[in-house]
């Protein structure tokens, strides 16, 4: 069969693009190297958090937003400074997304069946002045059915198409090198893996059975990060973040190795912005793994006490749910690669939440009775199997015993309970007025003016050694693996360009693989929900380029 496109990577991203080319008619090879059981890729596994602007949900939990605040917030957050070379394209993607979060985004999704769960999240807080990093409003969409219910309307269309034969999807075909012929991209080679029933996320063989070749017009690239390849993430890893971490927790399935990024190199494209990533401080060991190293990320509240390694308390503003990298700068610099959350039942029962699909049952499985039942007493199903049966959590009476507990965990004793008491004494006298000096406690109360925060997700203040409202718990958090920033470089319509700024012909990246766009839209750090949102966003443009229908992040 000729096609017109080859798509590289069944991910979110290169669903979007191959039903967008299929859409206008166009033959599509969709090739993935893992079994057909893990179509969706890491979008099947997400929390299914949105980043949108000015949206009805927002209105109606009284919140003022506007593409100019939004703007305000995303350049803060990027902090942009090499906008003539390797930004230079990331900023411009940018700015088309965060008109497309403000403007089609929703209504385009809506169209497909997708609902949001109706309170908006407030992720990435920030803590700083107003032009720096951090949202300024609760921009965090939840959608309703979490990372597969933002998949299901892309694998029905895709399924639609390949039932109509528009589609020929390939899994277990691993791309190993692009066919170039006079200086353009024509098509892939690859090998042919052996069957596999390993199930969703699981590791697969990477035994080969025989080679494959195809050709098409166009090639895109939705092949995703890095994720689980810490080898490659040290190798990249920023001085500004402190030492890279000796180990780590993986936040995503193994087949998240980056290999298509060199492969694409090796044909030309330009790699940009290779030392951006983003990476959780709020890791914990599941205690169900599916992948190797499976760790899952805690999503706090603001009120949980966070202490290095040693016990000291990071100073401001270090809060839980403010700033991702700069709690990691901070951790990283300690020379130690793990922290610990101290709180109590009043705390967890209503400001933790667990980052992926399958920690949120209810919300996943769109049950109202469930989900409402978050309201009721005591930590949700999932959290409390962390509390029961994750070696990462600790529960004591008294802080003695919290402590005690804290150092044989580690086996370093390098906890002291006297000085670890002292800080949350000076903590807890800080709520003896309604007002005070300690920037977490003036944080915590300024976060319950917003409805949302009150309701559900931020507990009412009161002192961590108040019995009533125990026990104690411990948390250590471990560093986290997740997202990629940088990426293969495109233009506004997901060409990837060469190393003279020149798009390669016939060859195309979308998704996490070109950083969301550009070769890294987000600058040095997100604002969170944009990296589902820059998959959908990416494989839009490139998938309508690709079938001609306009397709360019400035049109769009």
């Amino acid at each position: 069969m000729e096609f017109n496109a080859i798509v590289v990577g069944a991910g979110l991203a290169g669903l979007v693009a191959a039903a967008e080319i299929a859409d206008a008619g166009k033959k599509v090879l969709l090739l993935d190297q893992e079994p057909a059981a893990s179509l969706g890729g890491q979008a099947w596994w997400s929390f299914g958090g949105l980043f949108l602007v000015d949206s009805p949900e927002q209105r109606r939990m009284g919140i003022k937003d506007s593409k100019e605040l939004a703007w305000q917030d995303w350049l803060g957050a990027a902090g942009f400074d090499r906008e003539q070379d390797e930004d230079y394209w990331g900023k411009k993607w940018a700015r088309a997304y965060v008109d497309f979060a403000t403007n089609e985004k929703r209504n385009w999704l809506a169209a497909m069946g997708v609902k949001f769960f109706p309170v908006v999240g407030w992720a990435e807080r920030g803590g700083y002045l107003a032009e720096g990093h951090g949202n300024s409003v609760p921009r965090f969409h939840i959608v309703w059915g979490t990372g597969p219910g933002i998949v299901a309307p892309f694998e029905r269309r895709v399924r639609e198409h390949i039932k109509n034969g528009g589609i020929e999807y390939q899994p277990r075909h691993r791309v190993d090198e692009l066919i170039t012929k006079e200086g353009r991209v024509i098509g892939v080679t690859g090998s042919l893996l052996e069957p596999s029933d390993a199930k969703r996320g699981e590791a697969s063989s990477r035994n080969v059975v025989s080679n494959f070749r195809c050709e098409a017009k166009a090639v895109i690239i939705t092949s995703g990060g890095i994720g689980a390849n810490h080898e490659l993430i040290r190798k990249n890893w920023p001085s500004r973040l402190g030492k890279a971490p000796e180990t780590m927790l993986t936040g995503v399935p193994a087949h998240v190795d980056g290999r298509m990024l060199e492969i694409t190199e090796k044909a030309g494209g330009r790699i940009v912005n290779r030392d951006r990533m983003w990476h959780y401080t709020e890791g914990i060991k599941n205690w169900n793994p599916i992948w190797n190293k499976h760790g899952i990320r805690i999503l706090p509240g603001p009120s949980s006490m966070w202490f290095d390694a040693k016990g000291e308390r990071f100073p401001a503003p270090n809060f839980p749910g403010f700033d991702t990298l700069g709690t990691l700068e901070t951790i990283q610099k300690t020379g130690y690669d793990y922290s610990w959350f101290i709180l109590t039942q009043k705390i967890i029962e209503k400001e933790f939440a667990l980052s992926g699909s399958e920690q949120n049952p209810d919300l996943t499985g769109k049950s109202i009775p469930q989900v409402l039942s978050r309201v009721r007493a005591g930590a949700t199903t999932p959290v409390q199997a962390f509390m029961d049966k994750g070696e990462d959590f600790i529960v004591a009476d008294t802080l003695e015993e919290l402590v005690a507990g804290m150092n044989k965990l580690t086996g370093e004793n390098l906890l002291d309970v006297s000085r670890i008491k002292q800080q949350i004494r000076a903590r807890d006298g800080q709520l003896d007025n309604e007002f005070s000096k300690d920037l977490q406690i003036t944080a915590m109360r300024g976060a319950r003016n917003y409805r949302g925060d009150r309701l559900i997700r931020v507990a009412t203040p009161h002192k961590l050694l108040d019995r009533k409202k125990g026990p104690l718990i411990a948390v250590r958090l471990n560093i986290l693996s997740r997202k990629t920033l940088g990426g293969l470089q495109t233009d506004l319509s997901a060409r990837v360009l060469d190393d003279a700024g020149q798009p390669v012909p016939g060859l195309y990246a979308a998704g996490e693989v070109a950083g969301f766009g550009g070769g890294g839209v987000h600058g040095y750090r997100s604002l969170e929900g944009t990296f589902l949102g820059g998959c959908l966003f990416s494989g839009r443009v490139a998938g309508r380029a690709v079938a001609g229908r306009g397709g360019s992040a400035s049109a769009l």
